[in-house]
C-alpha cells in the first residue's frame, strides 16, 4: 500500500451521490457514520441502500473491538438492512486473527497467558485462540485491552493496572485504536486511549484496526480486483478513517457531524476543517457534514 499525495484542500459536498461514479467500492465506518451506538442514520441506510443499487461494493470497516459476526448481528439488533452492505471487517477481527496465527515476531512472542483489559462483550476477540485467561498482572505474559465497560470509566481507573503491567513489560495488543467514541450524546473513552497511556509508561504495544494497515489488507482482500483507488473511504475521525484510508491509497470522505462534532460545529467552516487536518499530517479528498447521497 502506498500513501496517497497530500491534497491542498478537499472538495466540500452534501452527499456521496455527485461523485458515486468515481468509485468502485466504499469502505463505510460503523459508529458515527452509519449509526450513533444506539440508532442508525436514516440518511445513512439511504445512501448506502442507493450505492448498492449503482453497483457499488459496500463493506463496512469498523474499529469495534468484536469479530465481524458480533457487529453483524448488532447490526441486525438495530435494524440495518444486511442488503446494503456486503462484509464487515473490524478491528476485533484483524486482533483475533493476528492472535490466531502470530506470524509475526510481537505476536509470536506473546505467551499464552492473556490478561483482558476490557468487558464480556468484547470475548469473542480472546476465544478460539489458544489463551488462558487470567485475572492478576503477575500472572499474565500479555494484556488484550478491548476498552472500558461502563460509558464513564476513566484513565485514572485503570492506572493502577496499567503501571503494574508496565512495571512487568508485558506487551499490550490494543483492539481498538480510538480514543473516544460518542454513545448517543455522551463521550466515552475508547482502547485507544488506554493504550496511549500504555506508551507513555513505557509499554509496547500493537494496534489492529484504522489507521493501520492489518485491517486494510483484509479488506482488499474482500474486494479482489478493485484498486484502491477507485475506493473511497468514508468516516468521521481524520485521526484514524481519513489517515488510514489515505496510507492505504484510497480516496478519502470526512464526515464533520460525527466525533469532530464539537470541535466543528453544526455547519463547519471550511478553514477550520483544513487547519485541523493539516495538524494532523493528513488531508481528506471530501468533507461532507453526514453520510448521505
Amino acid at each position: 500500500m502506498t500513501t496517497s499525495a497530500l491534497i491542498a484542500e478537499p472538495a466540500f459536498v452534501d452527499g456521496i451521490g455527485p461523485i458515486a461514479e468515481r468509485f468502485d467500492a466504499l469502505l463505510v465506518d460503523l459508529w458515527g457514520t452509519l449509526h450513533d451506538g444506539v440508532t442508525p442514520h436514516p440518511a445513512a441506510i439511504d445512501a448506502l441502500a442507493r450505492a448498492k443499487a449503482a453497483g457499488k461494493h459496500v463493506l463496512f470497516l469498523s474499529n469495534g473491538p468484536r469479530r465481524a459476526a458480533t457487529l453483524r448481528r448488532r447490526l441486525d439488533e438495530m435494524g440495518v438492512p444486511r442488503e446494503i452492505y456486503d462484509g464487515i471487517v473490524s478491528s476485533g477481527e484483524a486482533t483475533w486473527a493476528a492472535l490466531a496465527a502470530r506470524s509475526d515476531p510481537f505476536h509470536a512472542a506473546l505467551g499464552r497467558r492473556c490478561l483482558h483489559l476490557g468487558p464480556e462483550r468484547d470475548n469473542d476477540v480472546r476465544e478460539g485462540v489458544g489463551l488462558e485467561i487470567v485475572a492478576r498482572v503477575e500472572d499474565a505474559d500479555f494484556v488484550l485491552c478491548t476498552g472500558i465497560d461502563a460509558w464513564d470509566e476513566t484513565v485514572a481507573q485503570h492506572e493502577p493496572l496499567l503501571k503494574a503491567a508496565a512495571a512487568r513489560d508485558l506487551p499490550l495488543v490494543c483492539a481498538n485504536p480510538d480514543l473516544v467514541v460518542h454513545v448517543g450524546t455522551r463521550a466515552s473513552i475508547c482502547a485507544g486511549t488506554l493504550a496511549q497511556r500504555y506508551e507513555e509508561l513505557g509499554g509496547r504495544v500493537a494496534y489492529h484496526g484504522k489507521p493501520y494497515p492489518s485491517v486494510y489488507d483484509m479488506c482488499f482482500a474482500a474486494l479482489p480486483g478493485i484498486p484502491a483507488g477507485r475506493t473511497l473511504a468514508i468516516g468521521d475521525s481524520l485521526r484514524t478513517d481519513v489517515t488510514g484510508g489515505r496510507n492505504a491509497g484510497c480516496a478519502t470522505m470526512l464526515l464533520t457531524r460525527g466525533i469532530h462534532r464539537d470541535e466543528f460545529g453544526e455547519i463547519p467552516d471550511p478553514a477550520h476543517v483544513v487547519a485541523a487536518a493539516r495538524a494532523l499530517h493528513t488531508m481528506p479528498d471530501f468533507v461532507a457534514p453526514a453520510l448521505a447521497w
